[in-house]
């Protein structure tokens, strides 16, 4: 852990980033000049659709990606500091684990990327295993664990240098209700140590749940962000929290209410929306005022070849099935004549000749029937159609 206390463990001012296509030309505004900062000590929620931002703003923030323009520091460095990449645990939306090596073995193999004694990663290993519930398979492979055991152990990972600055992308993906629980209760275990932690999730309870501030993206752009008391709180009306009243008591009450509750405390705050519905309140007046965004945006009328057009399936079917009787005519077809070869040949080796017109005749009866029978099944066809 860092001795230094850094008021700012992120500082983003005018961030952007914009890709280009193999000519250079911009083809996507990812991030558009964004200011936000989180402080020490926090937990922030860095939240938005599908290709609004977030993934480009995590990999700034980890040094992965170089901003097209403005500034970020983390941690008081620049993100590509090797001493900050040493204070910082990431726990990506995928857990990329090496499906060979066991629980233990992983951990001890990223316990020394940071350069960990053996006995000091030994020590961290069990500590972490039995903290993500995973002490019984330390021994197993990780390409054997479901997706919620991979996660947890791709969370111990993430906190096997101790880092001062934690970075969860979805961190509760594939675990159980239990298991999200235990991931959060750390969380604000981690809050209580003076642990910076910032999370990208789509389970907006749980951001409500453990976070301090939020930062909402849309279109790359920072459409609101502070604590969740600053955003949630209706302070247009008044909530009274009181015991249960009788009819008569409450008819009254506002008229005489202490007199009533008998010296009881009276409790007076303001109501709050739901973190998801001030989300999606955020997210759908920046639609509306046409925001540009290169990720996801509201879906559109369903395909043709899923809509529920009457015309357009009995066509369709009319179609399979004129397809269907002309493929059965021709093998019947095709069948019959290799019957009349085969008639010719066991007539030819008979020792008394036949008439020519009686087996022409049994031909043409041959066929005659052949044909019924293929027109009587395609007919049973095109009922079930």
């Amino acid at each position: 852990m860092s001795e230094e206390k850094i008021e700012n463990v992120v500082s983003a001012v005018g961030l952007s980033k914009v890709f280009k296509d193999f000519w250079g030309r911009p083809k996507a505004n990812a991030v558009n000049d964004i200011d936000f900062e989180i402080k020490q000590g926090e937990v922030v929620a860095l939240l938005g659709p599908n290709g609004s931002g977030k993934s480009t703003t995590v990999k700034m923030i980890l040094g992965l990606l170089y901003p097209t323009a403005g500034q970020i520091s983390v941690l008081g460095q620049s993100p590509q500091a090797v001493d900050t990449k040493k204070q910082i645990g990431y726990l990506p939306e995928e857990s990329y684990l090496y499906k060979y090596l066991t629980a233990s073995e992983t951990l001890d193999f990223f316990g020394s990327l940071f350069g960990l004694s053996k006995q000091e990663r030994e020590s961290r290993i069990e500590q972490l295993l039995d903290m993500v519930g995973m002490a019984h398979a330390k021994r197993r492979r990780v390409g054997e664990f479901s997706k919620g055991m991979a996660r947890r152990i791709g969370l111990a990972q993430a906190m096997i240098n101790d880092p001062d600055f934690l970075i969860l992308d979805e961190p509760t993906s594939g675990l159980d209700p239990i298991g999200c629980k235990e991931v959060k209760d750390l969380i604000l275990m981690l809050k209580k140590r003076g642990k910076t932690v910032l999370i990208t999730s789509h389970l907006l309870s749980d951001v409500e749940d453990i976070c301090d501030r939020v930062i909402i993206l849309y279109g790359g752009k920072v459409r609101a962000q502070g604590s969740m008391n600053e955003l949630l709180t209706v302070s247009d009306s008044t909530r009274l929290t009181i015991p249960t009243l009788n009819g008569s008591e409450m008819e009254s009450v506002l008229a005489d209410l202490r007199k009533h509750l008998h010296g009881e405390e009276i409790k007076v705050d303001h109501p709050r929306i739901s973190l998801e519905d001030y989300f999606l309140n955020i997210i759908e007046k920046a639609r509306q005022e046409s925001v540009a965004t290169s990720g996801v945006v509201g879906g559109g009328k369903i395909a043709d070849y899923l809509s529920d057009d009457s015309n357009a399936v009995l066509d369709s079917l009319t179609q399979e099935a004129k397809s269907e009787k002309a493929e059965v005519k021709e093998e019947k077809t095709a069948a019959v004549e290799v019957d009349k070869s085969q008639l010719l040949k066991e007539l030819t080796g008979e020792k008394e000749k036949v008439d020519a017109e009686v087996i022409a005749s049994q031909i043409k009866e041959e066929q005659r029937q052949a044909l019924e029978e293929a027109d009587s099944k395609l007919d049973e066809l095109l009922k079930d159609k």
